[in-house]
């Protein structure tokens, strides 16, 4: 299955025809784009900062609000923690329903109920990440080791105990590092929906592009860039200290039948893990605060949903059933041909980027850095550039997302990899086996199921008043495809 996804995305790059020669053919006007944008032209510092922070205080709370959801979506749909049939696949209906709905359209639709402003800039991009966020939780939940939940059980606990005390504390390290995931994803996200007036760095370079200044454009994307290398640097440090910290608790054991407290005492690293969770509890409130999220505004703005449902449903074509057809077939070749070239330059970039893969440090910290630099740019910012180079068409689309996929999935491998159990790989290294028989048979192994679910998902995301909704449906019969194949090659590969 696996080898006919993979002749389908070569069909489809070949399909789509993209090949040297559409480089080649580009390279004079990349001559004369790189012309018109350089030197970069930056607002005042003032200025600079005040856009950042509300860029932030945004993506931050859209983020919290998409956490904040999917620890529940994603409970009830892995299936070893589920309450029933029934409810996993409710929950993975939803979990569908809210990637497939493209967040510029979100955006749209809250437009018209709360108005312009970061309140619906909020809700949109925290409705779409709950669709990847809670996915990704229920993969992680799906494959804990059920020996500590057992015992719990075991030890009379309830439902709620054995989900806290036996599944979050081997989850909490995946858990974080989505969501840090999640935060890079929407500073991106937060430049597209400027064009629909989201406030923030999105909205004044959708401004500059519009009136083609693309010095100023190009500037604030590199702002852009800055904040995701910043966000990743956080990220790769509280990673690390989670990890440490999961080591450190399963190599140390407490004192048996002592009749001493059995609480864990405050050490060094429970202090540091209680500083961490002020700290964010502190970042949330700001970002709330900054974001200037009003309650009253959103509880008296609810009534505008009855009025604004009927411009959605029911469901019209206004005539061109046949050319959305077609436009949603050409959708399904530029994920598959953007999917197949992400993935073949992310899988080799991300093991690279791997810590425990890598063959030093140096070469680690290296292709870690570029999946960063690769991450950071902004997909509209990528197609800009491409259109410029390519022109108008689906070839442009199809490099911009292959290129804006490399950053997502090389990070995601590379953590993926992070995260594996170092038991089966020093056993294998203990025999004398080299550096790859240690990879393909100690390390890929477990990281197998993550790193196809994550390329499936990359193939999902690329999928994006009556017509919206009948486009919305037609995607979302699509993107459930993806999910069901996903979710079925999971299990094989397990």
């Amino acid at each position: 299955m696996i080898g006919g996804l993979a002749v389908l995305g070569w069909w489809a790059v070949a399909d789509l025809r993209i090949n040297a020669a559409t480089f080649i053919d580009g390279g004079r006007n990349a001559v004369d784009f790189a012309g018109r944008t350089l030197p970069l032209d930056f607002p005042p510092v003032g200025e600079l900062l005040r856009l950042s922070g509300q860029t932030l205080a945004i993506v931050i709370s859209a983020t919290v609000l998409s956490v904040i959801l999917s620890i529940p979506l994603a409970i009830l749909a892995a299936t070893n923690t589920a309450p029933g049939t029934g409810a996993r696949l409710g929950a993975r209906a939803l979990i569908v329903l809210l990637r497939s709905i493209p967040d510029v359209v979100m955006a749209i639709v809250f437009f018209r109920i709360f108005g312009l402003g970061a309140m619906t800039g909020v809700l949109a991009m925290g409705l779409h990440s709950t669709g990847m966020v809670a996915k990704l939780y229920a993969d992680a939940i799906e494959h804990i080791d059920e020996g500590p939940r057992a015992a719990i059980r075991a030890g009379g606990a309830g439902v709620s105990q054995e989900l806290m005390a036996g599944a979050l504390p081997q989850v909490m390290p995946a858990l974080v590092a989505t969501a840090l995931h999640r935060i890079d994803i929407n500073l991106r996200i937060s430049v597209l929906l400027g064009f629909v007036g989201v406030n923030g760095l999105g909205f004044v370079i959708a401004t500059a592009f519009k009136q083609l200044d693309y010095r100023r454009g190009m500037a604030l994307a590199a702002v852009v860039l800055a904040l995701c290398i910043l966000v990743e640097l956080m990220s790769g440090s509280i990673r690390r200290g989670l990890l440490r910290s999961a080591d450190g608790r399963s190599t140390h054991s407490p004192p048996l039948h002592t009749g001493a407290q059995i609480s864990p005492p405050w050490t060094a690293a429970r202090l540091r893990r209680a500083g961490y969770g002020l700290l964010t509890a502190l970042v949330v409130f700001i970002s709330a605060w900054g974001a200037d999220l009003d309650p009253i505004h959103f509880v008296s703005s609810l009534r505008g949903i009855t009025e604004n449902a009927g411009l959605f449903w029911p469901p019209g074509t206004a005539g061109i059933f046949g050319q959305l057809c077609s436009d949603l077939w050409l959708t399904v070749k530029i994920a598959l041909g953007a999917t197949l070239i992400g993935a073949a330059l992310a899988l080799p970039i991300g093991c690279l980027a791997a810590r425990n893969v890598a063959p030093n440090p140096l070469v680690a910290q290296t292709f870690r850095f570029f999946v960063v630099l690769t991450r950071g740019i902004p997909e509209l910012v990528l197609a800009v550039v491409f259109v410029v180079i390519t022109g108008l068409g689906a070839v442009a689309g199809t490099l911009a997302l292959s290129v804006g996929s490399v950053g997502l999935l090389g990070k995601l491998v590379a953590d993926s990899l992070e995260e594996v159990d170092p038991g089966p790989e020093r056993a294998i290294r203990a025999t004398g086996a080299g550096r790859w028989q240690v990879f393909f048979t100690g390390t890929l192994p477990q990281a197998a199921p993550s790193l196809i679910g994550f390329d499936l998902l990359s193939g999902a995301q690329v999928l994006e008043f009556d017509l919206v909704t009948t486009i919305l449906l037609m995607v979302f019969v699509t993107v459930l495809a993806v999910e069901a194949l996903a979710v079925w090659l999971r299990h094989e590969v397990n």
